[in-house]
């Protein structure tokens, strides 16, 4: 052990840099994400790093400089199973590139705001909005402060954002297609009523449906879990009882719909369509015919983008749609 390291708990950089033999501004660049510096200085430097157990005091650094390598990932809520499915590689590429995610929850639409603006507090260099809808007000004071916004299956028109986005009208185009296999008339739509998604997979679902001259009739939930689609069955098979078919805007509402027609309508089980693929779906109860969002894809084009953003802030704003894939299984 170096006698440095058994003088003291706490090793600064000024330690790494005279056990390397190189500056202090040398250590600085080694621990810095995109930062210039050669093969042979980062090697001494990391060597001596390890030898003395020395950790980047990543607040000081943020303190001093301004910005930190933290990137701010907010999400509606950890029990939804599409945005669990897309935060792991949302996070493992967040990871591989220098950055540190903070995750922050905001569940509930009142939570949002303070959780949004709680990010400015860590100088993050980033920020990724997976879910809810952001206040377009505290989204431009993101852009003003010069902090690269990156939305997934959101859409905010604002210079200095990104936004990705799965190809929702493919998708639909998928969904009817299958659909008119079963030779039905009467589709039912089942969507929560804030989703940016559902919103828009309900317009293209009523072109779609309008160009083959069939009817469609919806209902609009106030949340977006399995009992949301359960009861959101219930209503609109009381309602339009005629509906010969289901297309729900997610998977957890069609898994939802999908139980209350086998328990309590079991003589009445529809062709079910879901959207997202999460993995219940292919599970033996329910083997749901939905359409395949890429989380790999989502991901890697999320970061790559929010990546170019904060090396180069004055980019145009990119819109990068994501191909789906319709998953063909018992239900429909």
């Amino acid at each position: 052990m170096s006698e440095l390291k058994a003088k003291k708990n706490w090793v600064t950089a000024n330690d790494v840099a005279l056990l390397a033999k190189v500056s202090r501004s040398a250590v600085s660049r080694t621990f810095t994400p995109g930062a210039s510096v050669s093969d042979k200085t980062r090697k001494a430097v990391e060597a001596a790093a390890k030898e003395l157990g020395y950790q980047v005091n990543i607040i000081a650094r943020s303190m001093n400089t301004g910005s930190s390598n933290f990137i701010g990932l907010v999400t509606s809520g950890f029990d939804n199973p599409f945005r669990n499915k897309l935060l792991s590689p949302i996070v493992k590429r967040i990871a591989l590139k220098g950055y540190i995610p903070l995750l922050i929850n905001a569940g509930e639409p009142k939570q949002l705001e303070p959780k949004l603006r709680e990010l400015f507090s860590y100088h993050v260099a980033g920020v990724i909005l997976t879910s809810g809808a952001p206040p377009i007000s505290l989204v431009e004071e993101y852009v003003e402060r010069k902090i690269p916004v990156a939305l997934i299956n959101k859409q905010v028109n604002l210079d200095g954002t990104d936004q990705i986005f799965s190809d929702n009208q493919a998708g639909m185009q998928l969904v009817t297609d299958q659909l008119l296999k079963h030779n039905v008339s009467h589709i039912g739509f089942i969507g929560d009523c804030v989703s940016f998604s559902a919103q828009q997979r309900y317009q293209f679902l009523q072109t779609q449906l309008k160009n083959v001259n069939l009817e469609v009739s919806s209902v609009f939930t106030s949340s977006e879990g399995y009992q949301a689609g359960w009861q959101a069955a219930s209503n609109l098979l009381k309602k339009k009882p005629n509906i010969d078919s289901l297309f729900c805007a997610t998977d957890i509402l069609a898994i939802g719909a999908m139980d209350y027609l086998r328990h309590i309508m079991p003589d009445r089980m529809l062709p079910i369509i879901g959207f997202d693929d999460i993995p219940q779906a292919s599970t033996f109860p329910y083997q749901l015919t939905t359409v395949r969002q890429d989380t790999e894809i989502l991901a890697e084009n999320t970061v790559k983008l929010l990546m170019n953003r904060i090396r180069n802030f004055q980019l145009p704003s990119i819109r990068t749609r994501v191909p789906v894939e319709l998953i063909v299984r018992k239900s429909a």
